[in-house]
């Protein structure tokens, strides 16, 4: 799992036995193992059993030992897997169950048969579907079992074996939290930026070597009450506390809280509790004993509807003022799409236990932004069906443009799709990331601003955009922040503090390849001449910059070049720029405010992109220059 594109996790070594697809424990109600979940498009079944019939509630870890717990029925139940020495290097592999009360008969799915099992404890080892089974009958006291399976051809190894095996153990007691697995907490240096410009960025120094060799590919974080700390998830599955964020100058403490997640791309901390989006689950982390590490994976939600395929990643996590949750998930890479959540935008009841499709038609949207009228914002890759990369404004229901993504469209014309706030040409922003509303006043004038990340360049963005009618139309402008040396994937604002912090990393598709880091963003107070709107007019575009211009250059029609082009959507990846040609400015003019530039333009009209550099100056004689990639839908008067 080293960054590759196409490379997914997978199982090596050998495989000594395997249940095929299908439910590890009957029907409570029917005893019968027929499958009832949903078919993808390739007629096999995904996501989980019904609630009623079987849940999964979450995994303990105690020390070295995992401990599994679910439902089946009414019946709570605690496993724990291991193995035990067979013979000639050969191990035994254990299942030890506690079963709660049920008022049904149990059937467990234990190996196909012919494989060598035995059991120790309560229930009967029996055949069905060709299967070897443990039936537990219904009870009114819990059941303690286990089950011993062994290669084949250890059937007397294995019965020799279960004479001295050790009775099935009770396992509440690896409930209350265990020692912990990861003791060292690991001291930092952030290097603080110097404030030459409107903003400064200070590293804040992440851990690359630590003793237990984790990469350090950061993929999202979020903040404590506090304002103290932040936990920060990793694509390869591990989740880090960081302290001292509130005054990094003088050192951050790294600790290491929980691992063994399926690539989390998104963190929300509800209640000082870490919720952290994988493409599993949404898991909720539980410290049982107050060590700061976590002993309890809780499920919050596993409806996710997970198939092999490397490109359908869950991405981001944020919650609405009514506590739902929200994420987007990929659809597939050159592929057709095969179950319901490819290309969507998903949400999770405050409580875990339902989970809606909002929106579809997406490639691969990296994160998901909420906006205060209920719309949100997300971004789009390149792609097939997808010209060039797109910031999307989204309503539920919407569909977005790709017509490999899971829905019912069959028009594949670009009148049947929601078209983008704008579109992102190459140059500009190969692979933009997740959006962000600019909070609090540590950020000056781009109060109440939207930011667009990106991991291609490791730049931020400040997105001016305007709605007219139904459309949302807008643009992209590189802020005056350094780039960062590896891509920028989620991005949070520190109520304490105001400023920015952000966490990226790189796997493919982008220039800046340092694999992760975790940032400050801070603005300076000093002049950083950006347009914060951009409202276009039949004669032309009007800008508003955050700081005052000299005027003379903002009056003068040579001080800016614009171009437009245009796209093809078809089923090819992305799209070459269809004719493209220059505008003349044919005036410019300068508002009273000394920040609200008008243009005029020959032959301004609705275009797929549009081109606006300007070469500037501020009021104090500084350099202001700057490019402007936007899309117009709709003249306004």
């Amino acid at each position: 799992f080293d960054g590759r594109h196409g490379a997914h996790p997978h199982i090596v070594g050998t495989v000594q036995f395997a249940n095929g697809v299908g439910p590890g424990w009957a029907n409570p109600e029917t005893g019968t193992f027929d499958d009832p979940r949903l078919r993808g498009r390739d007629n096999k079944p995904y996501g989980p059993l019904p609630r009623t019939w079987a849940k999964y509630l979450g995994t303990y870890h105690f020390g070295h030992q995992t401990i599994l717990s679910y439902s089946v029925g009414k019946a709570k139940v605690l496993e724990m897997p291991g193995y035990e020495a067979l013979s000639q290097g050969n191990v035994a592999f254990a299942r030890t169950l506690n079963v709660g009360p049920t008022p049904t008969d149990l059937l467990m799915r234990v190996a196909p048969v012919g494989t060598p099992v035995v059991h120790l404890g309560d229930g009967t080892l029996v055949e069905k579907d060709g299967a070897v089974c443990l039936s537990l009958p219904k009870s009114a006291t819990p059941a303690f079992t286990k089950v011993l399976m062994g290669p084949a051809g250890e059937a007397t190894a294995l019965a020799a074996l279960a004479k001295s095996s050790a009775a099935p153990q009770k396992l509440e007691p690896f409930t209350q939290g265990g020692p912990r697995r990861w003791p060292d907490v690991l001291k930092t240096t952030p290097v603080i930026g110097a404030d030459i410009g409107a903003f400064a960025v200070d590293v804040l120094t992440h851990p690359v070597n630590n003793p237990w060799h984790c990469q350090m590919r950061l993929t999202g974080f979020d903040f404590f009450a506090d304002g103290k700390r932040a936990a920060v998830s990793t694509w390869d599955g591990d989740v880090w506390l960081v302290g001292g964020i509130d005054q990094p100058a003088k050192g951050l403490t790294w600790q290491r809280i929980a691992s063994g997640l399926f690539q989390p791309l998104g963190v929300k901390i509800v209640n000082d509790r870490i919720h952290v989006c994988c493409r599993d689950q949404i898991v909720i982390l539980n410290d049982l004993n107050g060590d700061g590490e976590t002993d309890f994976y809780e499920c919050f939600n596993s409806d996710h509807q997970v198939t092999e395929h490397f490109h359908e990643f869950a991405m981001g996590l944020q919650t609405d003022a009514a506590g739902n949750f929200y994420y987007a998930k990929a659809a597939r890479h050159a592929l057709k799409a095969i179950v319901p959540q490819h290309g969507t935008l998903l949400r999770v009841s405050k409580d875990g236990t339902k989970t809606d499709i909002l929106a579809t038609g997406f490639r691969a949207p990296n994160g998901v932004c909420l906006n205060p009228d209920g719309t949100y914002f997300l971004t789009d890759q390149e792609g097939f069906w997808l010209p060039k990369n797109r910031i999307n404004w989204v309503k539920e229901g919407d569909f977005h443009g790709n017509m490999w993504g899971y829905h019912d469209v069959t028009d594949s014309s670009d009148s049947a799709m929601q078209p983008p706030l704008c579109w992102i040409t190459n140059a500009f922003d190969r692979s933009p990331s997740e959006l962000l509303w600019v909070t609090g006043d540590g950020w000056g004038p781009l109060q109440g601003s939207l930011l667009n990340f990106s991991y291609g360049y490791g730049k931020t963005y400040i997105i001016p955009h305007e709605k007219i009618g139904d459309r949302m139309q807008g643009g992209m402008v590189a802020l005056p922040i350094p780039q960062l040396p590896t891509g920028i994937m989620r991005g949070r604002f520190h109520s304490p503090s105001g400023q920015l912090f952000v966490c990226g990393m790189f796997a493919w598709a982008g220039n800046q390849t340092q694999p992760g880091g975790f940032y400050r963003i801070r603005y300076t107070g000093k002049p950083m001449h950006v347009p914060t709107g951009l409202m276009v007019t039949s004669s032309g575009v009007t800008l508003k910059f955050t700081d005052k211009l000299d005027p003379k250059a903002a009056a003068d029609p040579k001080n800016y070049a614009v171009k437009v082009w245009g796209l093809k959507r078809s089923e090819q990846y992305g799209s070459p720029h269809v004719d493209e040609h220059p505008l003349k400015v044919t005036a410019a003019s300068i508002a009273a405010d000394g920040k609200t530039v008008t243009l005029e333009i020959a032959g301004n009209k609705p275009t797929w992109c549009m081109e606006i550099a300007y070469t500037l100056r501020g009021v104090g004689g500084e350099a202001a220059a700057g490019v402007v990639n936007n899309t117009i839908h709709r003249l306004a008067p």
